[in-house]
């Protein structure tokens, strides 16, 4: 017997390859990556960098909400950037969806992200006791 359920809600993007938004073990909640997509109709919700990282955290934000958390129970953040010069707008909207403390988290500069997206993040969550 598995103690691994799947996490999926429709207010999040729908995964686009064979994954699952979100996988829950025990108390530990272990979300796929989010790109800027509205979940209604699956496209980017804009060009702008900043939109983009609002975007990604809103859609992570439907998840933690799916799995009985929230954001401020994330743990651990790993973020993907097609261009560091974003770096400190991904640290300004941060700082306004999340409280202290902070999650733990690495910033990675990559060459390109699926579906032309300029940010993605990944996340662990840890809710309950």
């Amino acid at each position: 017997m598995s103690n691994k359920a799947v996490i999926n809600t429709d207010q999040a993007p729908a995964a686009i390859g064979p994954y699952a938004q979100a996988i829950k073990a025990g108390n530990t909640v272990y979300m796929s990556g989010q790109i800027p997509l509205d979940p209604a109709t699956m496209e980017l919700v804009s060009d702008d960098f900043e939109a983009q990282a609002r975007q990604v955290f809103t859609n992570l934000k439907a998840v933690c909400e799916e799995a009985a958390g929230s954001l401020q129970d994330i743990v651990k953040l790993n973020l993907y950037l097609v261009d560091l010069d974003n770096f400190a707008t991904v640290n300004k909207v941060m700082e306004e969806v999340f409280t202290k403390p902070y999650p733990a988290r690495a910033a990675v500069g990559v060459k390109a992200l699926p579906k032309g997206a300029q940010f993605e993040a990944e996340a662990v969550m840890v809710i309950g006791d």
